[in-house]
């Protein structure tokens, strides 16, 4: 089974689709298709595809026919595999809508983005979004000819096709992850300048932590409400939750009793820290109850109450937990709100019929406006025994986000407690090499028993070992007991990987060679060299690198109109170097690199991370003649894993990419 190859296709979005089970399947398929008369076109999918679940059981051959005409007028033309899976998906989609629900024991393959805060879409959720991007974009001098945005109307996916309004609210979420020079601000956009804004606006979103995987340019061209809403819902929500950690309110600290429970804590998604914050609070009230949700444990507006009389004793109203109507005793809650100052997010009809999404964004609101906790320096003595590594925490990010952006099955908040059971590390080994996992002896969550999480880790080691990892030491143990040294230096190797087996991938410019990082140096100078400059960085340590110079240039050769060097300063001052690094990684992201590296990455030259940022600017331009020059690639039923790159981080020969 660790032989095994698995099944690739050249489209990144289109492998993450799919489980390599069920690509086996839909493959052992389609080849038994085409051989039924040597070739398989366009008319002939309707007939051939009855015998697939979902889409075979539940539309009619005519249904199917006549959809697929719609889509796709040439009946003639003749169908690789790739195009039959892009047929497949759309079918099972027209099939599930059909039917209102996926049917029965059908695979989920389109999958839904696992952090959005949106599942399904409703006028209230709508016209709540709309009125945060009124309020927080209302003194931007671009948007303004568009707002406020009618909540009513659907002029909200209108405005998002020029990518604008999105890279914006990115930058309301987390501030300074675009750099604003970079945005395409004309009055009026071509086409080519609207996608490279939802270019940057998508690799963008993953480097602050949303699921982006089913999401793509074209979807904000054609104005996909429910696409659009769920990556708006995920920005907002990414800024609510922003002050959710020690670091930003360490008076968090005040929920917990010892250092032990501190470390738990700081491991904690931020849901669940804002509701072990509101069960704190309540604990000052005469509220019995735990809330464990923000739906049906809300629904009566009693814990609302409860919790907003303790944060704003002066602003209570003694009728609100007279009333029985939970609708009467909602509206009362988000009067007290009002006078708190507090945004609604929600009406009192969201409460009732206990809306989770906008349920937590109300009470991540009350969070922000108000929290209750400790100002004592006291309470945050605690917080002076942990040890405090920036680097262990930046590195922790970078992976973090790397994994959430290939599409797993399960979001993680933190590497070191997320990974644990191995079966998020198997699923990632799987997409980083497809077939290389025996899921047979594969241990599924809820994993209870421990020596099970030991079993998968162990596969992950073993698996490591086979892909020439150094893992002197170290065992699948250490991973279930959250050693964290152990599991950096393991994520770094397998990011390596990636990204070489990438550009070995393109095989027009590799013949099949494996790529290492002498090549990936070589590659860049001789781009900058062939453009006339006489740049020239020594090593992905190189100190002459901060002042982002080199990087400029090299952006400039693969892509000449994509720097405007009257906004590149000198790089002298270290605000000039800032300012150059925040533009390179805007630039890089608005050609197609997803990369996660920040600014401070390259005025210090992390060379982890300037090797990085080089091999995702020659991955995106060698992609770019690889799609020119299709005839020079294997056949599009073996395509090549032509994947975004997702900040996949490397190292050179150093020690540092070992366990020692």
């Amino acid at each position: 089974m660790s032989g095994y190859v698995g099944i690739l296709v050249s489209d990144p979005w289109l492998q993450n689709q799919f489980t390599q089970v069920e690509l086996r399947s839909l493959k052992t398929h389609f080849m038994s298709m085409r051989r039924e008369s040597g070739k398989l076109t366009v008319g002939d999918l309707a007939s051939r595809m009855s015998r697939l679940k979902v889409v075979g059981e539940n539309l009619s051959e005519q249904e199917r026919a006549d959809f697929i005409a719609d889509l796709y007028p040439n009946l003639n033309d003749e169908v690789d595999f790739e195009f039959f899976l892009k047929v497949y998906l759309k079918l099972h989609a027209h099939a599930s809508a059909i039917t209102g629900s996926p049917a029965k024991n059908s695979s989920a393959f389109l999958k839904a983005a696992t952090t959005t805060l949106l599942h399904t879409i409703s006028e209230s959720e709508k016209a709540s979004y709309v009125a945060h991007i009124n309020n927080y974009l209302a003194q931007d001098g671009f948007l303004n000819k568009h707002l406020p945005i009618n909540p009513s109307s659907n002029d909200l996916f209108e405005i998002v096709k020029d990518g604008v309004l999105l890279c914006k609210l990115i930058n309301v979420a987390v501030p300074g992850t675009i750099d604003e020079r970079a945005i395409n601000t004309k009055r009026v956009l071509n086409p080519w300048e609207r996608n490279e804004n939802h270019t940057l606006c998508l690799n963008s979103a993953k480097a602050i932590g949303c699921t982006v995987v089913n999401i793509g340019t074209q979807d904000f061209i054609e104005g996909r409400r429910h696409l659009v809403l769920g990556l708006i819902s995920q920005i907002i929500k990414i800024q609510l939750l922003a002050d959710l950690n020690l670091k930003k309110t360490p008076q968090l600290v005040e929920l917990v009793d010892d250092c032990k429970d501190v470390e738990e804590l700081m491991s904690l998604p931020p849901e669940k820290i804002l509701l072990r914050w509101m069960n704190f609070q309540l604990k000052k009230s005469a509220y019995k109850k735990t809330v464990t949700n923000f739906s049906t444990d809300v629904k009566d507006a009693e814990a609302y109450a409860q919790l907003l009389n303790v944060l704003a004793p002066e602003h209570s109203n003694s009728s609100t937990l007279a009333v029985k109507d939970p609708l009467q005793r909602a509206k009362l809650v988000l009067e007290h709100a009002d006078r708190m100052g507090c945004k609604r997010y929600l009406t009192a009809k969201d409460i009732v019929d206990g809306s989770p999404n906008l349920n937590l964004a109300f009470v991540a609101h009350i969070f922000q406006h108000r929290n209750g906790l400790s100002t004592q320096t006291k309470q945050i003595s605690f917080l002076e025994t942990l040890p405090d590594d920036a680097q262990v925490s930046r590195e922790e990010r970078v992976f973090r986000f790397w994994i959430n952006s290939l599409g797993n099955s399960t979001y993680i908040n933190n590497v070191f407690e997320d990974l644990r059971n191995g079966w998020i590390l198997l699923e990632t080994l799987d997409k980083v090499s497809p077939g290389i996992v025996n899921w047979k002896v594969a241990n599924k969550p809820p994993i209870k028993l421990p020596f099970k999480k030991v079993e998968n880790c162990n596969q992950v080691v073993k698996i490591g070992k086979q892909l020439k990892f150094s893992l002197v030491n170290m065992a699948g143990n250490d991973i279930v007991q959250g050693n964290k040294k152990l599991i950096l230096a393991y994520l770094w190797q397998l990011m390596r990987y990636n990204i070489l087996q990438l550009l070995k991938n393109l095989k027009f410019h590799s013949h099949g060679k494996q790529i290492t990082d002498v090549d990936i140096l070589r590659w860049a100078n001789t781009k900058v060299s062939n453009s006339g400059s006489q740049s020239r960085m020594d090593s992905f340590k190189d100190k002459s690198l901060s002042d982002g110079i080199f990087f400029l240039e090299l952006l400039s050769a693969v892509q000449p109109r994509s720097v405007n060097w009257s906004l590149v300063t000198k790089g002298a001052t270290d605000e000039q170097k800032k300012m150059n690094a925040t533009y390179i990684i805007s630039i890089a992201r608005k050609l197609g690199c997803s990369i996660f590296l920040l600014p401070e990455d390259i005025t210090e030259v992390n060379q982890k991370m300037i090797l990085t940022l080089t091999a995702s600017i020659m991955y995106w331009f060698l992609k770019q003649s690889v799609e020119e020059k299709p005839s020079a690639t294997s056949d599009s039923e073996n395509g090549n894993q032509l994947e975004t790159i997702s900040n996949s981080t490397i190292d050179d020969s150093a020690s540092e990419s070992s366990v020692e």
